[in-house]
Parts: C-alpha cells; structure tokens; sequence
C-alpha cells in the first residue's frame, strides 16, 4: 500500500499495477481494489492491472485483456465475461 501511494504521489498518467492484492488479507484485499478502482474517477490516471483474481478485477475495470503463454486470448468489456461462465473459464483457466 505504501508503493501505491508513493507512485501517485508523482501524479501518473499511467499506473502499472502487478498484483496489487499479493499476499494481503481478505480485508485488505477488499481496501485496495476500491483504491484502484478510485484512481482514474478521482485523479485522471489510467490503471494497467495484472491480477490473478479475476472477478474482483473484472469488477472494477473498464476493458478486459487476458493472455495465455503471452498471446493475448480475449479483448473486450468485462460484462462479456461475468456473463459468459464458460468464456471465463476458457480465458483465465
């Protein structure tokens, strides 16, 4: 949480975010994915979120790109696949 805030402190417009939620508790799993999701409504900076928890990702993010042995598998919204169980499991598993 402190290298977050240390990387907004520089005012990005970008932020990379790899696996944010790491190693945290359930509790603060929860705090942090709202922080993220907070980061372009309140300060104008994109968000670029590697995340293996994928519905707690898909959740809070406006645009889906998911890779399988480094080809991207599936580009598009997110409702595409809270909807589509199967298509969730064909991408991320």
């Amino acid at each position: 949480m402190l290298a977050l805030a240390r990387a907004l402190m520089t005012r990005p417009k970008l932020l990379l975010l790899d696996e944010p939620s790491l190693g945290l508790s359930p509790f603060l799993v929860g705090r942090v994915f709202e922080k993220v999701a907070s980061i372009p409504r309140d300060l104008g900076t994109s968000v670029l979120l590697v995340e293996q928890k994928a519905r707690k990702a898909l959740a809070i993010c406006d645009r889906v790109y998911a890779m399988k042995l480094g080809r991207v598998t599936f580009t598009g919204p997110p409702s595409e696949l809270l909807t589509d169980t199967q298509k969730l499991r064909n991408v991320f598993l």
